[in-house]
């Protein structure tokens, strides 16, 4: 199976989050330092004081500044937390591209080179995270790597997260993007836009949309009126490919690519001002 990148959005992403948290903790710690110069400035003046009125034999006003001196070195500054290691947001994208590699691996160990993954394709309906081409059709891939069982109810999608004994450890939570779209719509919509732009280029093909539970742990729930299809498994990803009724010659499967690469990069283009 050949891979062609056409963008690493996730990546792109984790290394955001990552240069954010660093940059939040290097501005944590020259605000401290901060602080404590002027901390240590008022510790040193009221030190000064102290000792002047100790050569002037002001003994009230020396004792006094006996008692501030110590006050004020009770009342330094703490040190802020120490770095608490990458982010919910962090982890999250990290599991994403760990699920993405998963399935790109175990399918360029099942599938020859008649098949072409693309990896990152965008369009104004969002990513697919893989676009498989080939004899058997097209297929657009969106990868979840969540330890979850997930209900569905048509494009509503819940997580549910238990531990290895089977008890409940997490409410059932929403699983939704940033614009609140469930796995299959944030597949689908892509799919949809793609599917219209190949057929007015004289490519009626058939988008089959996949979402891949890609975490060992993951678990069907209870999931009715599916608009996609789910698989926890890369055979039954493969078993969706050889059940396909659609059949593509290698020079449809080339225009394909040709035209779905050429699409991705003049997005950009397209909305650059």
């Amino acid at each position: 199976m050949r891979v062609v990148s056409l963008s690493d959005h996730p990546a792109a992403m984790l290394r955001d989050a990552q240069q954010r948290r660093v940059a939040a903790e290097r501005g944590a710690g020259l605000a401290y330092r901060d602080v404590l110069a002027v901390h240590g400035e008022r510790v040193a003046q009221t030190r000064a004081a102290r000792d002047q009125a100790w050569a002037q034999h002001r003994w009230g006003a020396w004792l006094r500044g006996v008692f501030a001196v110590r006050r004020l070195r009770r009342q330094a500054p703490p040190a802020p937390a120490p770095a608490s290691g990458p982010t919910d947001e962090e982890a999250k994208l990290a599991a994403g591209m760990e699920g993405e590699r998963l399935v790109e691996t175990a399918l360029g160990l099942v599938l020859d080179d008649e098949w072409a993954l693309l990896r990152g394709y965008r369009n104004r309906g969002g990513e697919i995270d893989h676009l498989l081409i080939g004899p058997r059709g097209v297929f657009a891939i969106e990868g979840k790597h969540r330890n979850a069982t997930i209900d569905c109810d048509g494009d509503r999608w819940v997580a549910t997260k238990y531990d290895r004994y089977g008890n409940q450890v997490d409410d059932p939570a929403p699983m939704t993007d940033r614009r609140g779209r469930s796995p299959s719509e944030q597949v689908s919509e892509p799919a949809g836009i793609l599917q219209d732009f190949l057929r007015r280029h004289g490519h009626p093909v058939t988008i089959t949309r996949i979402v891949a539970l890609t975490h060992p742990r993951a678990r069907l729930g209870n999931c009715t009126g599916l608009t996609v299809h789910i698989t926890t498994s890369i055979r039954e990803i493969t078993d969706l490919l050889n059940s396909s009724p659609a059949a593509l010659t290698p020079a449809q499967c080339a225009d394909l690519e040709q035209l779905i690469t050429r699409d991705h990069r003049s997005r950009p283009r397209r909305r650059s001002p």
